[in-house]
């Protein structure tokens, strides 16, 4: 038997060497994929080896050229200064550490025939995958053609990275950015927002799959939470998760706080008290990842194989141990971070030369490169996908069934009517696994049947509680973690149920989904997994008796200024339109959906058939018809449409034409700011019929007036034809009338309202008590049971 191929790995290959222990680890990797079956002879093995550091290499030049230089040349030849990029970026020491992680996880699936999820967490190292990519020939529909392993293709690449070109439609030219992105072949993550991905992993992959998730120790800093996977990994319903931290011990500007408190072994002691299986690594060497992948999975299905074994499973977790900037000048330095070089090449001959000398030692002649190319692409023969259609990155569950709603005939809590469609409808669905975050409040914020169905998932279940080792809620007190469990699971049906002010939390884990999936749309390959609610309840209005902290509607206002095809923010008016809302919700693939909806029992204001037709439209009358109105009410959520329908009444026995109109979904009404959003916005015709502009009007929102009022521009007249109520950011410990009259909301401020916009006297319409108590001179109660 030929060594030829083991005697070349161990050589190691110009800036990679081998370690000792990483060898010894290797050969016994090797003997155990031959004695199974998957290859001929550890040679063949050393074989995938040799070509993972050829390609690791030549990946690592193509990421400094992509920093530095608008073209490559594949002779060899030193670049002169033309060659170079005027104003170099690159986030390249992340992107160096990342080439050897990126390829190694390539490996891992050449050893064993199977095709891995991947993460990165760290997104900002994009270098690193789409010079693979590029390298590989696995480029995403948006690159095909423009970027390949020929001189051309690769300077095309270089150029493009950080070209800042723009289209004339405002897009971005080039199909790469700075970050990972739709166009970056088998990326589902930004990773722009570190610590997201660090919450997510351990719920992306089904039972039967496996992912590589790559962590960066910066954001080990950044979220809270990521130490808990093991507190949610369950064999029974969760494919294989191997989280590989590179360890590189920087940030942007010094040390990490994992280097201060003393590195790898202050991690592994930290890792293992969580409940984690760690293992160190040599960063730098390709093999040493592909070893630990295979490796973490080998002792994960030991554990999932005993049949007496209990929760939490030690879940193996990769240290991969690297000099930050590594195989380049300026490694281990603050420098090391975007431009690891002292000077500018393009202008600094020094800097020009040193980058030549150390690109130089990187490179790889094209022949060789070839052949190890070929080496590892063995799609075909092994009968997997492309890493760029991993199962992660081709989420497109069945569609759901959808259980028939019990459409409510009187006055009904809203969340309890969405609580019972909810369990009805996963309990529908038993093929789509169950994910609910949830910071801690399920039971009071009225989701009890859910909570008893598919229970809090712990290690050690309560006697008496709503608590399972298989549970499907992922409760914690922390608004980011739980909601990174219900985004995680695109495989399956996900819901989030948060106070409302607390839910804010959750807006930067949210706002990544939503600019992910929208770019997805963009380019013409929208997302297809199933559309993912948040539900904030105990909300701005009805959380009266819990001081201001509990009183926000801040987060309904954030993703309002989304694109409103895949950021949709709806406020139900009762329990029917609350389950209408919902069911509407999971008819749909890549959304994000923020529903407001009320705790407390409220009436009965639309059917079902109208409830259908609220959610479908995105809004109804409920009182009259503008054509035959002095005034319009619009309202924006369920205590709002109270009050505005006790504001007709008033403004009706004074002789006034009055018509409420209820809002679902303001987006749809707003002017859309492009085609995608355009194809959701409700057409001019229809507006116009809808809200005439010559109509006088009063808007009554549950967020504060004036974001609303920018957003319905297309239902204001003007200042003397149209004001706005809602949150002024008054609160307190009160009760439900107490927010609204603090705020200015209650019936009789919309009456005033009406009378200003329609020039009538306020004394027409309100009486002298009431007057007296909007001027803030007399006790406000007398408003509080509505006019008479």
């Amino acid at each position: 038997m030929t060594r030829q191929w083991a005697d070349d790995w161990r050589a190691g290959y110009g800036v990679i060497q081998r370690d000792p222990e990483t060898v010894v680890r290797v050969d016994a990797m090797a003997e155990r994929l031959v004695r199974r079956g998957l290859w001929p002879d550890a040679d063949a093995v050393y074989r995938v080896l040799a070509a993972a550091d050829r390609l690791t290499r030549a990946a690592m030049w193509l990421v400094v050229h992509m920093t530095y230089a608008r073209r490559v040349d594949l002779s060899g030849s030193p670049l002169p200064a033309e060659a170079f990029k005027a104003n170099p970026e690159g986030h390249t020491g992340g992107s160096l550490n990342m080439t050897p992680a990126f390829v190694g996880y390539l490996t891992a699936n050449v050893l064993s025939g199977t095709t891995r999820s991947w993460v990165m967490g760290q997104g900002h190292c994009v270098a690193a995958v789409e010079a693979i990519n590029a390298l590989t020939g696995d480029v995403s529909a948006a690159q095909r053609g423009r970027y390949d392993r020929s001189e051309t293709g690769l300077s095309q690449l270089a150029a493009d990275f950080y070209s800042y070109g723009v289209r004339p439609d405002g897009r971005p030219a080039p199909p790469l950015g700075s970050h990972a992105g739709a166009t970056t072949a088998g990326a589902v993550s930004e990773g722009g927002y570190l610590g997201f991905a660090e919450l997510q992993y351990i719920h992306m992959p089904l039972r039967g799959e496996s992912l590589v998730a790559f962590l960066s120790d910066g954001a080990f800093e950044e979220q809270r939470g990521s130490d808990w996977s093991p507190r949610w990994w369950r064999a029974e319903d969760s494919g294989l998760a191997t989280p590989v931290m590179i360890l590189n011990g920087r940030r942007i500007e010094g040390r990490t706080e994992i280097e201060q408190e003393g590195g790898a072994t202050w991690l592994e002691r930290h890792l293992t008290l969580s409940g984690f299986d760690p293992v160190v690594i040599d960063g730098h060497d390709p093999a040493a990842y592909a070893w630990a992948v295979l490796d973490a999975e080998e002792r994960l299905k030991r554990f999932t194989a005993d049949p007496n074994r209990r929760y939490p499973a030690p879940l193996p977790y990769v240290i991969a141990r690297a000099v930050k900037g590594f195989g380049f000048p300026g490694a281990g330095t603050n420098r090391a971070h975007n431009l690891p070089l002292e000077g500018n090449p393009s202008t600094d001959p020094a800097a020009r030369a040193e980058f030549n000398e150390a690109a130089g030692a990187l490179m790889v002649r094209k022949r060789e490169l070839d052949a190890a190319v070929a080496v590892l692409k063995t799609h075909d023969l092994q009968h997997r996908p492309l890493e760029s259609r991993h199962p992660a990155a081709t989420r497109h569950p069945p569609a759901p069934r959808q259980p028939a709603p019990a459409w409510a005939a009187e006055a009904a809590s809203p969340m309890d009517a969405l609580d019972g469609w909810f369990a009805a409808f996963v309990a529908a669905n038993p093929q789509l696994r169950p994910r609910v975050g949830n910071p801690d409040e399920l039971r009071s914020n009225h989701m009890s049947r859910t909570l008893d169905q598919l229970k809090h998932r712990v290690n050690r279940p309560e006697a008496g509680a709503a608590e399972a080792v298989d549970g499907a809620v992922i409760t914690a007190l922390n608004e980011e973690a739980v909601a990174g469990g219900a985004l995680g699971n695109k495989g399956g049906l996900s819901l989030i149920v948060s106070y409302e002010a607390f839910a804010v939390k959750m807006l930067g884990a949210l706002r990544q989904e939503i600019v992910f999936a929208r770019r997805q749309r963009e380019i013409g390959e929208p997302p297809g997994w199933i559309s993912i609610p948040l539900i904030a309840t105990s909300h701005t209005w009805e959380n009266s008796k819990n001081e201001q902290s509990h009183q926000d509607p801040t987060l309904s206002e954030a993703l309002l200024g989304e694109m409103s095809d895949t950021a949709r923010v709806l406020f139900p008016l009762d329990a029917n339109s609350a389950v209408a809302a919902l069911s509407a919700v999971y008819g749909t693939r890549g959304q994000l959906a923020c529903l407001v909806v009320p705790k407390r029992t409220t009436p009965a204001l639309l059917n079902g058939p109208a409830a259908r037709a609220f959610a479908a439209q995105g809004w109804a009358h409920l009182a009259g018809a503008p054509a035959d109105a002095d005034v319009q009410i619009v309202a924006i959520g369920a205590y709002q449409a109270l009050e505005a329908l006790w504001a007709r009444d008033r403004l009706q026995a004074r002789g006034r034409r009055v018509c409420v109109t209820a809002v679902l979904e303001p987006g749809r009404l707003r002017v859309p700011r492009d085609t995608h959003e355009a194809a959701v916005a409700l057409a001019d015709v229809e507006m116009a019929a809808a809200f005439p502009r010559e109509l006088p009007r009063v808007l009554v929102t549950h967020t504060r007036p004036e974001p609303l009022q920018g957003l319905l521009r297309r239902l204001d007249g003007g200042p003397e034809r149209m004001t706005g109520l809602g949150y002024i950011g008054h609160g307190g410990t009160f009760d439900v009338f107490g927010m609204l009259f603090a705020n200015r909301c209650t019936w009789a401020h919309i009456v005033a309202a009406a009378a200003q916009v329609t020039k009538a006297a306020p004394t027409d319409v309100l009486d002298g008590p009431e007057l007296s108590a909007l001027a803030g001179k007399t006790n406000p109660r007398v408003l509080d049971t509505g006019p008479d």
